[in-house]
């Protein structure tokens, strides 16, 4: 008997406990009727109720899914541009320090983006008035300014693998280049454009470190309302939010999976029917 595939399936399974556990034990306890979180007394969804009812988690809920959405647009609008200038574009003045400004925020820490980004904000409110403190427009501008980065990551990436004959034709054909760009560019560079909106909106919804310098009172998105609740002590109610998290996340990974289980079936049926025909 080989030994070295039941080891490795060892080591596997630990990694994945040493991962999922800790969310599996969220879970668990979210259903737990003791306000002590490592404490099981009974079975109840009590906790449901609670956050449910609970105002200032909901409008936090709201406002960080506002703030993520609209950062993600401006992202992808501002990153597919940057994207596109890299990619098609080889040279032009000035190309090595856009292309640093527009990686930096992939390494820069969070920390010096989060406290630069309130400098400018505080010295633009000394000179203009504007913004007239800290709030969602603030945070949105914030997290344009670091997520785009990652969609013009995505969309250059793109770009190159991308056959260039296909727009070469077009223009040959006599379209404009806005008409090749709306027409074909845009049409085959879509699936990065979706995947680098998705980043973009879960990279804003998760974040706390930048978002903890910018934002001001009534402006509390949902990662600062838990690290607060957090800090006095684990409630059940977090645990019933994390489960919906995970709830949905996982609802869509699993429906994302099954349409691309369905695209491959037909592109493989398209393509047995092509052969045989």
């Amino acid at each position: 008997m080989n030994r070295r595939p039941v080891a490795l399936f060892a080591f596997l399974g630990l990694g994945y406990a040493f991962l999922y556990g800790p969310i599996l034990s969220v879970i668990f306890y979210s259903f737990n009727e003791n306000r002590l979180v490592t404490v099981w007394s009974g079975f109840s969804t009590k906790w449901y109720g609670e956050l449910f009812r609970n105002e200032r988690m909901i409008d936090a809920a709201i406002t960080s899914l506002k703030i993520a959405a609209m950062s993600a647009t401006g992202a992808v609008v501002l990153g597919t541009l940057a994207g596109y200038c890299l990619a098609r574009m080889p040279s032009f003045w000035g190309r090595t320090l856009f292309a640093g400004l527009v990686s930096a925020p992939l390494v820069m820490p969070e920390v010096i983006t989060g406290l630069a980004s309130l400098l400018l904000f505080v010295g633009l409110e000394q000179m203009v008035g504007w913004p007239n403190g800290r709030g969602v427009d603030t945070i949105t501008i914030a997290h344009i300014t670091f997520t785009l980065s990652f969609v013009a990551v995505i969309v250059q990436a793109r770009l190159k693998d991308m056959d260039q004959s296909i727009e070469e034709a077009a223009m040959d054909l006599g379209a404009r280049p806005w008409q090749v760009f709306y027409l074909i560019t845009l049409p085959l560079i879509l699936p990065a454009l979706v995947s680098g909106w998705l980043l973009a909106f879960t990279i804003s919804l998760d974040d706390l470190v930048i978002t903890s310098f910018v934002s001001g009172p009534g402006s509390s998105t949902l990662p600062m309302m838990i690290f607060s609740k957090v800090r006095l002590g684990v409630s059940p109610e977090i645990n019933a939010l994390a489960t919906l998290i995970v709830g949905i996340v996982t609802t869509g990974i699993l429906i994302s999976g099954l349409l691309m289980f369905r695209q491959n079936r037909e592109k493989e049926r398209a393509a047995r029917e092509a052969a045989g025909g």
